[in-house]
């Protein structure tokens, strides 16, 4: 962690870097103009010499290359680059001095000469100082020392620089360009950092077929891989990828699995993965430095059962030992069955127990070695294996237990306060990209920033924080993501629940050079792009997931979808022509791809509905889904293309039309049909259909009423609180016949828009409005309304509706929801009182879940205090309602809660509290028991707790019509609330719930 001294005001700190607007995160010392307390690197065009030390270390001297590189980006001045010896200095008034403590003689000498006083870093862990420095040298007057307590907190010093710079750690692997400056400065007193939050940080490379595979194979070999795997994974791929974990100042690798082996795809992989500095790892089901299964595929002998074939296994396992003790690496121990499966039945903990202390004896075997405590080991407790570990299964101390979320970025539990004095400490195991039940998903970036946080904030608190590894499927399209994530793990002390989305201001400023308010604009559209995709996982959209009948739902996504393409298509047209294709990889792109996808299926399911209710304007939304279905495919091709094809196949990832969990073969056009536009319908040319029903009139029509003939009229009512303030009914074409309609009611309180039109099969249907003048209703009053179609050559069509307006309006002194269109619709964020319990209070995460926030009790660290129901932290809410549900004095309070697990371990229970005004508070524990290892039954499924994102509470209460107070109480910490839905009798079903209700 950083020391006190170094700790920066996370809002002084971001004022900083919004006045840089070139680095995030950071304590900014590079500025572009001259000052009394600056030091040049490149000034009137001459760039200040860089020197370092021949004995430091390789990755180092690498670095310092890509430093000088970086400042020709920029400047287009190349800066000399030399070894030199502190004996006998090159003759230069000012240098820019680079070195490890401890390493470099160079610094060694130069910390001698001028007593700089290094404590703050001194035996730190990947820490910098970076400061002017006088006469560090024999005839160097001043120099620019920039000094790392070990090899990578000397690298981390040359990348943090680089990026003040403005050089993007993405400038390769999303072509973002640098801005252009005639002069580069640094503060005199220089930038330092100390030790990061989380010791290893790092991505896993994960599900890489097609997409990661089919592009390396294409720029990276001569299209026919290693010998043994045909793995394109070799080390002119994986050096791009090292200098970019580095950049991003992450230093840990799982390298790719599937298809390839890392060691034995290129010898030069292990070398070259330690020269850069990372540190090498191995996925959850590859123990001891080995790509298991293909490794074993390769190598082994007999089947992967430890109770079976141990010595076989033993002997596996040891080679890959000796192979990768020269480097640095994280042992991962224990075993799962081959395929990434659990054990078979009768592999029992003390077999693993067993396993465990076996590659222990490797390790000391291999090292020499009889204390294996300092060689880094790492034992996930991934699924099943949790299991064993909650069933009393433990390793030594100083093994590192790696926690796992549920692969949907819900972080299954976290050290608990007795496990958190362990020596190898405790890590997380995270994903933006899965292969498994209920739904693939890994095409496009579909995770929250604003979630990513709430959960790593807890590893945090939980002291969860030895080692981080994201699995990241293909890396790209997760860019952001990925960044913030590592970011997060390299310093979270800057970045809190009320400034994380700044997160991405920032980042937009960095990568696209734009002001500050058009990179709010840009930060609003990926935080739209994730919220909508995060909503539910594009794979998982079908055509009815948002309601087509209900609250306007799946219209209004169409047109937030429409909104979102507009504002970013603006600003993709005003970058510059070196910009675009960094803009379109990371914004552009990934809003019309997925507005594409989205808009297609919301077509396909309004196509079958129009065409059950015989409505000509199916056709119009069938031709919609075929034109969004090949705009699908160019804008894959439009990808694969940019910078004459740099990333072809990166978008090979099939993604429309599953039909079970694992990804389609082909991506494959939604089901539509069409209507027989040439023949009228039997009812006749014109077709009326009312906001809310599946019906149509006239003619017969299964969602008209129960018998499904010889229905009556439509109905529809309306009330003062309705959040639309109106509602409407669709006149469409029923055939070829064109015809004049017009729309006319008993009532002058009825508001008619438009009251005539025209339909014919150029403009198949006519949206018709209805509101009500309030001052004229006095309780329920009805009218009726008369839709006359006049069609040459056919007698005069009338269709009838009946119209019923209910004048309702709570007491004139209450403050607060009221009840509309049958319930009650409350954000959850949106709060009448709240009520703090020992230091604890409910709080807003600004931007997280599906609709506005969420709230959650805070702080949620220290002593883990619980509550039982109605002692805790509450939050309030004032609604008004007139109706009960059937009369009965009955509603139904439905509390939509984010699906967390049980994080504090099986005998804390993720739960909330409900109650109305003085009754009894109700608590619902609400994610069900699942043996250990397990997950509910409730979790999976295409219309389960991640496929929803999202668990509704429902508590029923008893209460009359009138003024009210909701309360949610405390009961565990990690609880989210989003909405509430107060069901009074009239909550129709929708995906995210009706609109928030209106407030008086």
């Amino acid at each position: 962690m950083l020391t006190p001294s170094w700790r920066w005001s996370a809002l002084a700190g971001l004022a900083l870097l919004v006045e840089h607007a070139l680095a995030i995160g950071q304590n900014t010392c590079v500025t572009f103009k001259s000052s009394s307390s600056s030091f040049p690197l490149v000034a009137g065009g001459k760039g200040t010499p860089i020197f370092l030390s021949e004995d430091d270390w390789p990755g180092v001297q690498r670095a310092a290359l890509d430093f000088a590189a970086d400042i020709q980006r920029v400047t287009g001045v190349q800066p000399a680059m030399k070894n030199i010896t502190a004996a006998s200095p090159p003759k230069t008034s000012q240098a820019i001095i680079i070195g490890t403590l401890g390493r470099s003689s160079l610094i060694d000498t130069v910390v001698n000469n001028t007593k700089l006083d290094v404590s703050s870093i001194q035996g730190k862990w990947e820490s910098f100082i970076a400061q002017e420095v006088k006469n560090p040298l024999p005839g160097v007057s001043s120099a620019y020392v920039m000094i790392g307590s070990d090899k990578r907190g000397s690298i981390y010093n040359l990348y943090d620089h680089s990026e003040q710079f403005g050089v993007s750690p993405w400038y390769w692997w999303a072509d973002v360009p640098s801005t252009k400056q005639s002069q580069i400065f640094v503060s005199s007193s220089g930038c330092a950092h100390g030790e990061p939050t989380v010791k290893y940080r790092g991505i896993f490379l994960n599900d890489e077929q097609p997409s990661l595979q089919n592009w390396a194979m294409e720029k990276f070999t001569n299209g026919t891989g290693a010998p043994l795997t045909g793995s394109p994974f070799n080390h002119f791929f994986y050096t791009k990828l090292f200098e970019l974990i580095l950049r991003i100042k992450g230093n840990y690798l799982w390298p790719a699995i599937w298809s390839s082996a890392f060691a034995v795809d290129d010898h030069m992989n292990q070398v070259l993965a330690d020269w850069y500095g990372i540190v090498m790892g191995t996925s959850h089901q590859e123990p001891m430095m080995r790509s298991t299964p293909i490794e074993w595929n390769l190598f082994g002998s007999g089947p992967w059962d430890y109770s079976v074939n141990a010595q076989n296994i033993y002997n596996y396992w040891l080679n890959g030992t000796i192979r990768a003790k020269p480097y640095e690496d994280i042992y991962t121990v224990g075993m799962r069955g081959a395929g990434d499966e659990p054990l078979s039945e009768g592999q029992d903990i003390s077999l693993l127990e067993q396993i465990i202390a076996d590659q222990r004896t490797i390790l000391s075997t291999v090292y020499n070695e009889t204390d294996v405590t300092n060689i880094p080991q790492m034992w996930c407790l991934y699924k099943e294996v949790e299991g064993f570990y909650d069933d009393g299964m433990r390793a030594p101390d100083d093994i590192t237990l790696l926690w796992t979320d549920d692969n949907w970025g819900n972080i299954r539990r976290f050290p608990l306060i007795s496990e958190r004095n362990r020596t190898g400490g405790a890590g997380v195991y995270y994903h933006f990209d899965y292969v498994g039940d209920p739904r693939d998903y890994k095409w496009i970036t579909s995770t929250q920033i604003t979630k990513t946080h709430e959960q790593m904030s807890l590893a945090v608190d939980r002291e969860a924080t030895r080692i981080w590894i994201l699995n990241v499927g293909d890396l790209k399209p997760y860019e952001m993501d990925t960044e913030f994530f590592i970011s997060y793990g390299w310093d979270s002390s800057p970045w809190n629940h009320n400034n994380v989305a700044s997160f991405v201001n920032l980042w937009a400023q960095r990568e696209f050079d734009v002001s500050a308010s058009e990179a709010a604009t840009i930060a609003d559209i990926i935080a739209n792009v994730t919220r909508f995709n995060a909503r539910r996982k594009p794979e998982l959209l079908n055509a009815t997931v948002y309601s087509l009948t209900n609250y306007r739902e799946a219209e209004t996504m169409l047109q937030e979808w429409q909104n979102l393409n507009t504002t970013a298509s603006k600003l993709y047209e005003s970058v510059s022509s070196a910009m675009k294709p960094a803009f379109f990889q990371l914004v552009m792109h990934p809003v019309q791809a997925s507005a594409t996808l989205a808009t297609m299926w919301i077509a396909a399911g309004l196509n079958n509905l129009r065409a059950s209710q015989a409505r000509v304007s199916a056709n119009e939304f069938g031709s919609q889904v075929e034109a969004m279905f090949e705009d699908d495919y160019a804008l894959e091709v439009e990808y694969h293309s940019l910078l004459n094809g740099k990333w072809d196949h990166m978008m090979d990832q099939t993604h429309v039309m599953y039909y079970y969990w694992q990804q389609p073969m082909a991506n494959t056009m939604p089901p539509i049909t069409k209507v027989q536009s040439k023949k009228q319908a039997l009812a006749g040319p014109m077709r009326i259909s009312p906001e809310g029903t599946l019906g149509t009139w006239p003619g017969d029509n299964p969602n008209q009423c129960a018998q499904g003939y010889s229905c009556p009229p439509p109905t529809i009512m309306i009330d003062p609180f309705v959040t639309f303030g109106n509602r409407f009914v669709d006149v469409g074409a029923g055939g070829p016949s064109p015809f004049t309609f017009t729309v006319t009611a008993n009532a002058s309180w009825l508001n008619i828009t438009p009251a005539k039109g025209s339909v014919s099969l150029q403009s198949t249907e006519t949206r018709v409005f209805f509101s009500v003048d309030w001052s004229q209703v006095s309780g329920a009053e009805t009218a009726e309304v008369s839709f006359t179609a006049n069609t040459p050559g056919q007698p005069v069509s009338v269709v009838t509706a009946t119209f019923i307006a209910n004048h309702t309006a709570p007491p004139s002194d209450f403050h607060g929801f009221v009840e509309g269109d049958g319930g009650i619709s409350i954000e959850a964020a949106h709060a009448t009182r709240n009520t703090s319990v020992s230091n604890l209070t409910w709080i807003e995460l600004p931007g997280y879940g599906r609709t506005v926030s969420g709230i959650t009790p805070w702080p949620r660290g220290g002593a883990e205090l619980n509550f039982t129901a109605g002692t805790g932290p509450s939050i309030e809410y004032d609604f008004y309602n007139f109706n009960t549900i059937d009369g009965a004095g009955n509603v139904t309070v439905n509390t939509m809660v984010s699906p967390t697990l049980n994080a504090y371990g099986q005998d804390r229970p993720v739960a909330v509290a409900v109650s109305i005004d003085s009754l009894e508070p109700q608590t619902t524990y609400f994610i069900p028991y699942a043996i250990p290892g397990s997950l509910p039954a409730q979790w999976d499924g295409t219309d389960g707790f991640v496929a929803d994102s999202i668990v509704v509470v429902p508590n029923h209460f008893t209460i009359a019509p009138g003024a009210h107070t909701l309360k949610i109480w405390m009961v565990e910490p990690t609880v989210i609330v989003q909405k509430i839905v107060i069901d009074t009798g009239g909550v129709l079903q929708s995906y995210l719930g009706p609109p928030e209700s209106i407030v008086v």
